[in-house]
């Protein structure tokens, strides 16, 4: 075990455990200049904390754009994992820090890590950091990322009420109906009783209909007399128009290929009818 933590290689190349360094300390809190005294001294900047926390977790998870930029400059693993799988990108995101994203992507972070946690687009949308999540859709996240807790990224974001993010995911093909336990992000809209968030969904093609794993439609997490109730109401019994049904098969077909509505080749006129603003 010994020469394997030596090595590294049972590390993953990160360096000996190690209880909070000065190096952890400089980096959460922005000191540049300590920071970089300790590295011209020699300090590791790839030790771990017992929880598998590297210096450059904690300045991702503070926004601390210079200190990441020293820590990676100095050798600093890209996509080092904590204790909980989370790499600096997922920290990056979960503070909204752009900069941070940007600088931690130029150094070839991982936008899919092989995660069984929350993907950096997950942590974007908990956050609700809309340039965040639209900076990783325009790198190739995966909008379908699926998180045992959270579902997918859409699910979180519509958990979370960011309107923002929801179009953002929606408008680059998210699958509006994909199932957490059966429970779809529509579900989640009608829990948080967000009726702007309701008619989003069901315009991209949010079955109003679908059952969750105990049964119960989205209409049924709503209280009666609600606007939230009686939109989804509205919606039961009111049958699409053509052109929403045209719109919806459309936005489904390019999905289904792969494509971005932004990148399909069709009049200006008609992207703009079938993205949602």
């Amino acid at each position: 075990m010994e020469g394997e933590l030596a090595s590294g290689s049972w590390l993953g190349e990160i360096g000996f455990w190690a209880a909070r360094t000065p190096v952890h300390e400089a980096a959460r809190r922005g000191e540049i200049l300590q920071l970089q005294e300790l590295i011209a001294n020699g300090a590791c900047v790839n030790l771990i904390t017992t929880d598998s926390i590297t210096p450059l977790h904690e300045a991702s998870l503070q926004g601390q754009t210079q200190c990441v930029k020293l820590l990676l400059a100095a050798g600093a693993q890209v996509d080092a994992r904590n204790i909980d799988g989370s790499t600096p990108l997922c920290d990056a995101c979960a503070s909204g820090s752009i900069e941070c994203v940007k600088v931690l992507l130029s150094h070839g972070a991982k936008v899919n890590p092989p995660l069984y946690t929350a993907s950096p687009l997950h942590e974007a949308c908990m956050n609700g950091s809309s340039e965040c999540v639209q900076l990783l859709i325009d790198v190739g996240a995966n909008l379908e990322a699926h998180d045992c807790h959270f579902g997918t990224p859409l699910h979180v974001a519509c958990a979370r009420e960011h309107l923002d993010c929801v179009k953002s995911l929606l408008n680059a093909g998210a699958n509006v109906n994909a199932a957490k336990l059966h429970e779809t992000a529509l579900h989640h809209a009608a829990k948080v009783k967000n009726v702007d968030l309701v008619e989003m969904l069901v315009a991209f093609g949010g079955n109003i209909y679908a059952r969750d794993n105990q049964g119960r439609k989205p209409s049924d997490y709503t209280c009666r007399s609600s606007p939230t109730a009686k939109c989804l109401e509205s919606y039961e019994k009111t049958p699409l128009s053509l052109a929403q049904l045209c719109r919806i098969s459309l936005r489904r077909a390019a999905s289904q290929q792969g494509l971005k509505i932004a990148k399909l080749n069709i009049p200006l006129r008609l992207m703009k009818y079938l993205s949602y603003n």
